[in-house]
């Protein structure tokens, strides 16, 4: 039997990506989506991949679905930490509700699903945690106070958590993405877009399967030597 892995906002775009190749890679692999259920079912029906509904910011819906998942389908081993949302505005036009949204829903979801696994991954000697961060975390972005400060937050929680993992086998690593071709991406408006991709030295835009490609490397049974670093993924837009 495979290695259990839950990846959090997994039913679509770059979550979907994730789920699907930690899957060809022999992963019993469980989703998680907050509200899109027409979205969810229509992925569980093609790719075979189950999707259990929970709001990662809630620390009590987390606990409920890592017992459940646990009951279902076995001890979880893999966990990547995707789910991410945005409130865009500047500072002066924010207000609380959207800076707290953004922080509770992409980093105070981390400790939540990393808390409620970790025992788990102690007590069997083997763990692989991916948190995924993002470009904007490492070089700010006008207009994403909130998401910029999620996203380096994840950072700085991976090298942390990956010191208190090594001695057993758990390695905590993170994935920084560029500008992925999504469909919160696409809905940029064209000019914009353009200027983009523009500033990118490849060229393009990044695929939601070279994020994967990230995540199965990182997740591998022998990536044991690897914990605490963060892999950027953006083309070579942001290098540092």
């Amino acid at each position: 039997m495979g290695r259990v892995a839950v990846v959090t906002g997994g039913t679509r775009g770059i979550g979907r990506a994730i789920s699907e190749g930690l899957k060809n890679a022999g992963r019993r692999v469980v989703a998680s989506y907050a509200g899109n259920v027409d979205a969810a079912r229509q992925f569980t029906e093609e790719t075979g991949i189950p999707a259990y509904r929970f709001d990662v910011s809630s620390y009590a819906e987390c606990e409920a679905a890592v017992a459940k998942i646990t009951a279902e389908v076995g001890p979880i081993e893999i966990l990547i930490n995707n789910a991410g949302i945005t409130r865009d505005a500047t500072l002066h036009r924010m207000t609380y509700q959207m800076w707290e949204e953004v922080i509770h829903t992409n980093l105070t979801s981390c400790f939540n699903m990393a808390r409620l696994t970790i025992d788990s991954m102690r007590e069997k000697g083997f763990g692989r945690i991916v948190n995924i961060g993002s470009i904007n975390g490492q070089a700010g972005q006008y207009g994403q106070v909130n998401y910029a400060a999620a996203k380096s937050g994840i950072h700085g929680f991976t090298k942390a958590l990956a010191q208190e993992g090594a001695a057993k086998n758990i390695t905590v690593n993170a994935i920084a993405p560029g500008y992925v071709d999504t469909d919160m991406v696409r809905a940029v408006p064209p000019a914009v877009l353009e200027k983009i991709i523009a500033k990118i030295p490849v060229g393009r835009l990044g695929r939601a399967d070279d994020i994967a490609r990230g995540v199965q490397f990182l997740t591998a049974d022998d990536a044991d030597f690897i914990t605490g670093s963060t892999l950027s993924i953006n083309g070579g837009q942001h290098m540092y």
